[in-house]
């Protein structure tokens, strides 16, 4: 009845701090990612953020509710059953020193191989969402070229790969879970046994030896149901490094500390002599950029596919910054765009 009791107050506030937990990780990211600039999103990737805040906080969370689950009925059930195991015979309770390190260290090396191959999954979704979102944005010009069976070919690609990766993680799992089983049902066989050995020679009463095999049995199970959440980790550390990967990368667009009121604008951008290189970049895009877009005038800015046109557009309304090594030479009005 008090397991019953504690089962159902588990899973009822499990479920509500997995959930809060939840909204919470995807507010954070939210408003962190709200405040990058156009340098950070460019390194993570759209695709990459909307799987951050969906399919990997998702994970994360379920391995939270799993473990506020399991928390107090796994261990409950470990701990009782040891100490009865050890009060009814302790000359049998080897045999848990035994099992016991033999299924940690197997679980150990099959979530160990886990690991590498559920981070890969979780890159691969990034690459499915990319594509997918690559060919919604431009499913008219794919129409135009004619270019349906090579978006198909490439969606198959990523998709095949994805799954490819998907069974090389379920192989592991489907040999882990026969074997955690094979040593379950060993173990039994071995307390039969030695148990039986005793019972032989007037040692153990019958009804000892089935009371020690039922608290095996329920050792063993709570065994079986941490194995079950532990079984989910690997996948949800590899979102969680994910997710801390966005948390803790800082916008390289800040707010100054005294922002100043910005007048009313009467139109004016005025470029002189302005330089620009991306980060990590060591030769400029943009050298010696001078220029004045008068309002109520057209100011045509002309160039080559890839001579820094985008780049110049960009730094007008700061979605890079514009600070260093940028001199301090663009203005909108007469205040600075820089910081």
């Amino acid at each position: 009845l008090l397991l019953a009791v504690v089962s159902i107050v588990s899973v009822y506030f499990g479920s509500r701090t997995a959930m809060a937990f939840g909204r919470d990780v995807r507010g954070a990211i939210f408003r962190r990612v709200s405040s990058f600039s156009a340098t950070e999103i460019a390194a993570f990737g759209t695709p990459s953020l909307i799987t951050r805040n969906t399919n990997d906080v998702q994970q994360v969370q379920m391995v939270v509710m799993m473990a506020l689950n399991m928390m107090i009925l796994a261990p409950m059930m470990a701990i009782g059953g040891i100490i009865m195991a050890v009060r009814t015979d302790p000359h049998l309770s080897w045999l848990l020193v035994v099992i016991l390190p033999i299924m940690g260290v197997f679980i150990g090396i099959s979530l160990m191989k886990a690991m590498p191959l559920f981070r890969s999954m979780q890159v691969k979704v990034d690459r499915i969402n990319q594509v997918v979102r690559e060919t919604l944005a431009g499913v008219r010009v794919i129409r135009a070229f004619v270019r349906d069976d090579f978006e198909r070919r490439r969606f198959a690609e990523s998709n095949e790969d994805l799954t490819a990766t998907a069974i090389k993680v379920n192989r592991v799992f489907a040999l882990m879970i026969p074997m955690l089983f094979g040593i379950f049902n060993l173990s039994s066989v071995a307390v039969m046994w030695f148990g039986a050995i005793q019972v032989d020679a007037g040692a153990m009463p019958i009804g000892d030896l089935t009371a020690f095999l039922a608290y095996i049995m329920q050792i063993l199970m709570s065994v079986m149901m941490a194995t079950a959440m532990f079984a989910m980790v690997p996948r949800a550390a590899a979102s969680a490094e994910r997710i801390k990967a966005v948390l803790d990368t800082e916008p390289t667009v800040g707010d100054p500390a005294s922002p100043q009121p910005l007048p009313a604008l009467q139109g004016r951008v005025e470029f002189r002599d302005v330089e620009f290189r991306y980060p990590g970049a060591q030769d400029p895009v943009l050298c010696s950029i001078s220029f004045t877009a008068e309002p109520g005038k057209t100011t045509a800015i002309v160039g080559s596919t890839g001579s820094g046109k985008s780049t110049l557009i960009n730094l007008v309304p700061r979605f890079y910054d514009a600070t260093v090594p940028v001199n301090r030479n663009a203005r909108c009005g007469t205040k600075p765009i820089c910081a």
